[in-house]
């Protein structure tokens, strides 16, 4: 095509040259969007469609029932349900950024539904006192909504995914006037990081409304608003459009600083619909007529004879009539460099050197010389002018150019022209009226490839969805699952044998896909029977073993589990066995499996001995539910109530016997059994002594101990009872006592035991129970009685008789004593002489 053909399509705005080319013929029919309300995804999303209740139409051949119906950009339909929510008249429908259709009613109800108009759940209200009162107008931003009631209340939810409504400042609607329009500024563009809400009011001015204030603005450097009917933020939230009464079109920063530029609309009727072209110029519909107006020139109009709905793009607005979509935007540069009449630039002289090229004329090498030190920014802007078009033929032609100007120059970034291609590979294919996503390359840049992957999975786009990922070297993941998943709702009457071969058959080609994920699907849709068999699939037990929980499959569950060796993941099993099965199957079930088995034991030793105690018996292992039984004794005493002659000690003494009768029941237990009969026996009369000596003392003592305690009460009958019941040796019945008897000093006491016989122990028990109670003269008593002169010679030296000590040593002969006895009495120059003197005699006779 030429270059006059093709900047004969360009509208020129002042200095700038905007186009509008057709994007689609929609492919819907019998469509007026005058009858309907109408909202329409940005990024060439889809385009929501219902009957306008707030109007008398005429009813052809359609039902009476209101219909919601999801076209493609392109007018395919993509689903469609009955509209059937409460709650009044509809004030608005909005796209959000999640691409979910959020449709608010009059009582402040926001009813949402995905791309297949399936209605979300929960339904969002904006509070009790906007239920009260009737909406009357509303305005959406990304995930976010406000609306102003009749009462002047403003409310707002700042996201659908979190929503909690607030109210905003209070407006005196009979000063102000009637609600003529409406606008908000994102809170991401406000500083205070709430919405601003705008609105047009009847007695004239803007009044902005945030969360604790509203501002009235009457008039902006000293210039009065008049009466403003329509608003229109721009898409950075630093300008704002204003249509007034008197037909003037005012653009401003949205701080009312000052007005940038006004123009005269020449209509005082105010247009159905205002947006922005970019951040270039604005746009404005009338019934039969859409003006542009840029900040300086004469606005460019463009007349239709068919209703229209403008939808703001970030670099343009599309155009969607009952017949067509068109895309009205600003030329990029690189076009107009290369397109524009009579150019001479860089870029045009290349692209007009391909066609000298291709033509075979020797001017394609004259152009080429020419441009020959600029030709990277030739061939740059020629790759750019392609990312700008829509038309195939056009941006083959330009790429061409770029790959011809290539070869002739090095310093050109060689995968620059292969990056394009990529790209508009891409856009050509969501592009296509079959798909119907007409993004510019601004678009899908600022979209990301992730997210059109993502929206064409919504849009069950799957095959392509797939492609593009595979193209662009993305992730597949995302997009089998998906597929799988729709494949499983819409797949009832395939039987789940060949539904799994077809699933697998796709699933197998990601690594790393969660079987889980699908079988959690299916299980959803009721088919657990083919849950169970994707599981065997996953090989994460994390990922599995839940999942097998909720379809009902415990056994398949307890045995992955505890073939991963996760311990975390077996309690998770055990404890939902535990609430779910009686205890005889539970037991069954853990029985065969030792690591739950043994898991289940360590458990339930520290929180639940009853439940333990029943599997033991269940099993068999008696003597486990006998050490069970002893230690629950050991609780029991552990209660402060259990002592001081507390009944507590009637249930604690039971628990150990019926330990003892378990115990006696095998052989290899006969120990424990009779140390379990003893055990009880000495709990019965450590309580009957508490009882009768009222002092909380005995229990949990040891023999020796009780024994011991006794003596120092003076009970000596019940000391030879414990003596006798226990078959104490009379050799450990003396050193209890004589050490009893020393404790409260009853030297008299013990000088009578030690001549009732000869002691069995010998005299060094009463000794050392002397000495250690710092009575020598006591110790003296006994000294001279110990048989054996080392022992003697000790006694001596720890009582301080040295001389006596070293006597004692010498009859022993024990040279190394002599030593050590003279250490002990270092400090003592007299006593270490005697024992020098006596070793010193010792060695001579040892000699001689």
């Amino acid at each position: 095509m030429s270059n006059v053909a093709v900047a004969a399509e360009w509208q020129l705005l002042y200095n700038r040259y905007y186009r509008k080319p057709l994007l689609y013929q929609m492919r819907w029919r019998h469509i007026d969007l005058s009858r309907n309300k109408v909202a329409a995804a940005p990024f060439g999303g889809p385009v929501a469609i219902i009957r306008d209740d707030s109007k008398i139409v005429q009813l052809y051949s359609e039902s009476a029932l209101r219909k919601l119906r999801i076209f493609s950009s392109s007018g395919t339909l993509l689903a469609e349900t009955v509209w059937k929510n409460p709650g009044g008249r509809l004030i608005g429908m909005y796209w959000t950024d999640d691409l979910n259709l959020a449709c608010l009613v009059q009582d402040g109800t926001v009813y949402r539904y995905n791309i297949r108009a399936e209605l979300i759940e929960p339904n969002v209200s904006f509070g009790k006192e906007c239920f009260e009162q009737n909406v009357i107008e509303c305005m959406f931003w990304g995930n976010g909504a406000a609306c102003v009631t009749e009462g002047g209340m403003v409310f707002c939810v700042a996201d659908f995914r979190d929503p909690r409504p607030s109210k905003l400042a209070e407006l005196d609607l009979e000063l102000e006037g009637d609600v003529l329009c409406l606008a908000v500024i994102e809170p991401k563009y406000v500083m205070s990081g709430s919405v601003e809400v705008l609105l047009g009011v009847g007695e004239g001015g803007i009044v902005v409304v945030e969360e604790d204030s509203v501002q009235r603005v009457k008039d902006i450097g000293g210039e009065p608003l008049g009466v403003v009917s329509k608003l229109s933020v721009s898409g950075d939230g630093k300008w704002l459009a204003a249509f007034t009464g008197d037909g003037q079109l005012l653009v401003m920063p949205t701080d009312f600083s000052e007005i940038k530029f006004s123009c005269n609309c020449e209509s005082a009727l105010p247009p159905e619909q205002i947006a922005w072209c970019g951040m270039d110029s604005v746009v404005l519909y009338w019934d039969d007529m859409l003006l542009m107006v840029g900040p300086i020139g004469e606005p460019v109009r463009y007349l239709y004879d068919e209703p229209l709905v403008l939808i703001p793009e970030c670099d343009g607005v599309r155009i969607l009539s009952n017949s067509s979509m068109e895309f009205l935007q600003r030329v990029p540069d690189s076009t107009v460099s290369i397109f524009k009449i009579g150019s001479t630039s860089q870029a045009a002289l290349l692209y007009d050197a391909l066609d000298h090229f291709d033509r075979r004329s020797a001017k394609a090498d004259e152009n080429l010389r020419l441009i020959h030190s600029s030709l990277p920014e030739a061939v740059e802007a020629c790759v750019d002018a392609a990312g700008h078009e829509f038309d195939h033929l056009r941006q083959r032609t330009l790429l061409r150019a770029a790959s011809y100007g290539q070869a002739f120059c090095s310093q050109f970034q060689r995968d620059r022209i292969q990056e394009m291609c990529k790209t508009l590979r891409v856009l050509n294919a969501v592009r296509s009226p079959e798909v119907g996503m007409p993004l510019s390359i601004k678009q899908y840049k600022l979209l990301t490839p992730s997210v059109l992957v993502s929206r064409l999975v919504n849009a069950h786009q799957h095959l392509l969805a797939l492609r593009v990922s595979e193209y662009l070297g993305m992730n597949q993941d995302v997009v089998i699952m998906h597929w799988a998943c729709s494949k499983i709702t819409a797949s009832l009457a395939i039987p789940d044998t060949a539904l799994l071969e077809m699933l697998l058959d796709k699933l197998k080609l990601c690594k790393g896909i969660s079987y889980a994920a699908v079988a959690a699907h299916a299980d959803k849709n009721n088919r657990r029977k083919l849950a169970a068999m994707l599981l065997e699939h996953e090989p994460r037990p994390s990922k599995q073993v839940p999942l097998l929980l909720s379809i009902g499959d415990e056994d398949t569950a307890l045995t992955k589990a505890t073939e991963s060796g996760d311990t975390d993941l077996v309690y998770l099993v055990l404890f939902h066995i535990w609430q779910k099965k009686p205890a005889l199957e539970f037991f069954g079930m853990i029985q065969a499996r030792p690591l739950a088995r043994d898991l289940f034991i360590t458990y339930s030793r520290c929180h639940k001995h009853e439940f333990l105690k029943d599997f033991f018996l269940s099993t068999g292992q008696l003597q486990d539910v006998a050490f069970l039984l002893w230690k629950e004794s050991w609780e029991f005493g552990k209660n402060p109530m259990a002592s001081k002659g507390s009944p507590l000690h009637g249930p604690r003494i039971k628990l150990i016997e019926k330990a003892q009768g378990l115990f006696a029941e095998t052989k290899e237990h006969n120990f424990e059994s009779k140390a379990a009969e003893e055990h009880a026996k000495l709990l019965r009369i450590q309580h009957e002594l508490e009882v009768t000596t009222k002092q909380a003392i005995f229990v949990d003592s040891s023999i020796s101990d009780t024994i011991r305690t006794c003596i120092v009460l003076g009970n000596h009958r019940a000391a030879m009872k414990v003596r006798t019941e226990f078959k104490v040796s009379e050799k450990r019945w003396y050193w209890l006592k004589v050490f009893a008897l020393a404790t409260i000093r009853d030297w008299d006491a013990l000088e009578k035991f030690s001549k009732e016989k000869r002691p069995p122990v010998g005299y060094r028990p009463f000794v050392e129970a002397c000495t250690e109670a710092d009575e020598k003269g006591e110790a003296l008593k006994y000294i001279p009685k110990l048989a054996d002169p080392r022992e003697r010679a000790e006694a001596y030296a720890r009582i301080g008789m040295a001389k006596e000590a070293a006597d004692a040593a010498s009859q022993a002969k024990d040279g190394e004593l002599l030593g050590r006895l003279k250490l002990t009495f270092a400090q003592n120059a007299a006593a270490s002489s005697i024992f020098d003197t006596l070793r010193d005699r010792l060695s001579f006779q040892g000699v001689s």
